[in-house]
């Protein structure tokens, strides 16, 4: 009860502006880190799962049909990159309370470079793949344009 009556406060007394903000900044902190331990599970769950099917590929007789295992172990080992990523951006949130865009967009390309690569050509459609050509035009795109304004306009620390 406590909480709600110093959040109420804090919302209507003009004077208390600077630790309203200070507060939002230690509960952003504070999931910042919640999410970080979740992520750190989440890798460990997703490491286990691609080598539990590595094991299985390698271990299994050949078929003739690797291709298709190996797309498989392509698309797991993209997700450990991708929650990699995640947990990288929340670190650097966690460092400089600054989301860096560039970072961003680099885990949304390899997510998207995932799902080209498990992607089943003969189960898509034409225009869901030019949503994935135009998305990854979009985040080049994206990218450069990041890249070349931070290397004209380095941070200032």
């Amino acid at each position: 009860m406590r909480v709600f009556k110093t959040i109420f406060s804090f919302l209507f007394d003009k004077r208390k502006n600077e630790r309203f903000l200070g507060f939002l900044d230690e509960a952003e902190d504070f999931f910042a880190k919640i999410l970080s331990l979740v992520m750190l599970i989440v890798i460990l769950f997703t490491i286990i799962d691609l080598s539990i099917v590595l094991v299985k590929e390698l271990s299994s007789p050949p078929t003739g049909n690797f291709s298709k295992g190996l797309l498989k172990i392509f698309g797991l080992f993209l997700n450990v990159l991708i929650a990699l990523e995640i947990t990288q951006n929340i670190t650097s949130y966690l460092s400089n309370h600054i989301i860096q865009i560039e970072m961003v967009i680099v885990t949304s390309l390899i997510a998207v470079a995932r799902k080209i690569i498990i992607l089943d050509f003969e189960k898509i459609s034409d225009t869901e793949l030019f949503a994935l050509a135009a998305a990854i035009f979009a985040l080049s795109i994206c990218y450069w344009l990041v890249r070349r304004t931070n290397s004209k306009y380095p941070p200032h620390h």
